[in-house]
């Protein structure tokens, strides 16, 4: 659903969300948010945070996959290493 609302800035940097987007959106107080800029625009995104079982599901199926691969901590931290340098270039 758009929605176009006009809200402003205090003093203190902070922006009231409306009332009927916070209620559409499901934003509750407490809830995170990131917020993009191009420098001209900005955009806030709620983060909506992985439930503990999906996360624990992800990790068994990833050491099911190291277990398959005899891949060690060792190569993991290098493959890491990398993978941030190659994301600063």
């Amino acid at each position: 659903m758009n929605q176009i609302q006009v809200t402003s800035v205090s003093s203190k940097g902070q922006v009231v969300i409306p009332t009927n987007v916070r209620e559409s959106m499901k934003i509750t107080s407490g809830t995170k948010l990131i917020m993009f800029t191009d420098g001209e625009n900005l955009l806030l995104k709620p983060i909506q945070l992985p439930k503990f079982e999906t996360f624990k599901k992800l990790l068994k199926e990833s050491k099911k996959i190291i277990d398959k691969t005899n891949i060690k901590v060792g190569d993991i931290k290098k493959i890491i290493k990398q993978t941030r340098n190659e994301n600063r270039s």
